[in-house]
């Protein structure tokens, strides 16, 4: 598991007008923190570690030590609020975690083995990859920077689920604790569409049936101008 750690302050001069003029100084970024026995606290992220931080995957998916005033506090990233068309991010949420407490987390799927892959590599198929993150749900000490899948021995028509993720000790996935119907495809390989010859000459024939036809009609209205 990957080690965060961010410097922040609380804030105690709060409203939108505050978030403006933390922003204007360009150092910290306005957030919040939440969550577990304590009320919400409003707080300010120095800005060139988060900003470094958010490179990494893992970030995401991550424990994060908030350090206010020298004490460590536990917690993930909930979400972040980015500007709409500049690339910054304007706010950030922030869940408090607890050891002993079991909290939903989404983690990045990774696929791997698709050089090797038999569907792909033997039998001309394709890689439909259709999620690219799991929610789970863990202790803090048991979260993972992110789930993996092997499809080195798939062959075309293969199709996996959720319940095909070998998970880490500790790791349940959120949507099969509600039932085996829950149990949502995740990726499949799939033969690769490829054009029949026929139907590219059909359509060059009927492209130029429409080029002959657009001549024709031209031609017809230039002989009705010369007699007029």
């Amino acid at each position: 598991m990957a080690d965060f750690k961010l410097n922040v302050k609380v804030r105690d001069d709060l409203g939108k007008g505050a978030s403006r003029r933390l922003r204007r100084e360009d150092l910290y970024i306005p957030a919040i923190v939440y969550g577990g026995n304590k009320a919400p606290r409003p707080i300010a992220v120095e800005k060139s570690a988060f900003y470094k931080a958010i490179e990494d995957e893992a970030f995401f998916s991550s424990l994060i030590d908030l350090v206010v005033d020298g004490k460590k506090h536990q917690v993930v990233v909930r979400d972040l609020q980015r500007h709409p068309f500049k690339p910054l991010v304007t706010h950030a949420d922030f869940l408090r975690v607890s050891a002993k407490e079991a909290f939903t987390m989404n983690v990045p799927l990774h696929v791997t083995g698709q050089e090797e892959c038999i569907g792909i590599k033997e039998e001309d198929g394709e890689l439909h990859q259709l999620m690219t993150e799991v929610e789970i749900s863990c202790l803090p000490k048991d979260l993972p920077d992110y789930l993996e899948v092997d499809i080195s021995k798939l062959e075309v028509g293969t199709t996996l689920h959720l319940s095909d993720i070998e998970l880490p000790k500790g790791v349940t996935s959120v949507a099969l604790s509600h039932g085996e119907e829950y149990d949502y495809a995740i990726l499949n390989i799939a033969k690769a569409k490829i054009r029949d010859e026929e139907e590219d000459e059909d359509e060059a024939a009927a492209e130029g049936g429409e080029e002959s036809a657009e001549k024709d009609q031209e031609s017809g209205e230039n002989e009705g101008e010369d007699k007029s």
